[in-house]
């Protein structure tokens, strides 16, 4: 499990920076989506590591919560992207 968080985890970043020299603003949104696809996954991953005993509630607390603020600014700035006129 600890392998599918650094998988997704990493790739949360490769994404973001993808979008960074995005070639569309459709683009931009999309790299931005599958960002946000894999932050959604290493959430779920960390869920079961957590309930595995793996790690004990601060330790999940404090990644699981920035995890989710990783998800909320991401969802930001999607909607915030789709809504901009051309």
């Amino acid at each position: 499990m600890s392998k599918q968080v650094l998988k997704s985890g990493t790739s949360i970043g490769a994404n973001i920076r993808e979008s960074v020299n995005a070639q569309s603003r459709m683009d931009f949104i999309n790299k931005l989506n599958i960002a946000l696809k894999e932050a959604n996954e290493t959430e779920y991953w960390l869920e079961l590591i957590h309930e595995s005993g793996i790690i004990d509630d601060k330790q999940f607390d404090s990644i699981y919560n920035d995890c989710g603020k990783i998800v909320a600014t991401l969802t930001k700035i999607i909607k915030t992207t789709k809504s901009i006129q051309n």
